[in-house]
């Protein structure tokens, strides 16, 4: 068995400031953002559309501000509501109270589509096309965030068999081995999904299907994780055996596939795309 290293959640002490490894996660997710997102602008039909002015590279950077403020909005407000709502109504300033920690993924992508509908509408670019541009360069940033979760020994999985090489135990959550399904979000959402999602990005598509691939990805993949990742202690597993993280991808699986089968069947020829 291993043991989760102890790791100093704090990064770098430069007197009074203390910069954390979450925060570096973070920076490093928001920069690979970036990063990424000029290169998408090389991606048909990107390009075609740089070339006739729509699309700048500065639209990138507008775009990574509106969703910073719509995964922090959405994440939290998820997590008030999908979680612990009885709690939050109880005592709604708590849910103002971020520092204490609670943040859910799918409410978070909620407030990030929500901010790529104001984008959209604002700039006057069609809302598929905006997604489109987007989807392929946020598993990195995912990817990221879990790095964080392991180095805070945070979100750990489910008891393991101690005959698995890479069980491991953690503080805080007991003597006995679990998976480090940190690490297998990584690898699923994270760097697979991004794989995947980057190669099939490189051609043009109908417009949604990239967009609806992500959707339809990730619900797929955090699916499988949460078999290994421990449920939250509040609610435990739910109807048919499965957590709300599962109960939550289910929307997400219908209407990826639902949607990138309607994309596909409302295609227009390259030549009359704008």
């Amino acid at each position: 068995m291993l043991i989760h290293p102890s790791i100093d959640p704090v990064a770098i002490q430069l007197g009074p400031v203390a910069i954390h490894w979450y925060g570096l996660t973070y920076l490093a997710a928001f920069g690979l953002f970036l990063w990424l997102g000029w290169r998408r602008l090389k991606h048909p039909p990107y390009a075609r559309l740089v070339h006739q002015g729509v699309w700048h590279t500065r639209d990138i950077e507008d775009i990574l501000f509106l969703g910073v403020v719509g995964v922090v909005l959405g994440g939290r407000l998820g997590y008030c509501l999908f979680y612990k709502p009885a709690y939050y109504l109880a005592n709604p300033l708590e849910i103002l109270a971020v520092w204490q920690g609670g943040m859910s993924f799918h409410g978070g992508l909620l407030g990030v589509i929500l901010a790529m509908v104001w984008f959209a509408r604002s700039r006057q670019r069609p809302f598929l096309q905006v997604m489109d541009l987007v989807a392929p360069c946020v598993p990195t940033g995912l990817a990221a965030g879990r790095v964080g979760n392991f180095i805070n020994g945070e979100l750990w999985g489910r008891v393991a068999d101690p005959s698995l090489p890479w069980a491991m135990v953690f503080r805080g959550a007991g003597d006995l081995p679990r998976h480090p399904s940190q690490i297998y979000q990584f690898l699923l959402e994270g760097v697979l999904l991004f794989v995947l999602l980057w190669l099939y990005a490189r051609r043009e598509r109908a417009p949604g299907q990239v967009a609806f691939v992500f959707l339809g990805g990730y619900g797929v993949f955090r699916f499988v994780a949460e078999y290994f990742r421990e449920p939250d202690a509040h609610l435990g597993l739910l109807a048919l055996g499965m957590s709300m993280g599962q109960w939550l991808c289910i929307p997400m699986i219908i209407g990826g596939a639902v949607g990138w089968w309607w994309a596909l069947s409302r295609e227009t020829p390259v030549a009359e795309r704008r």
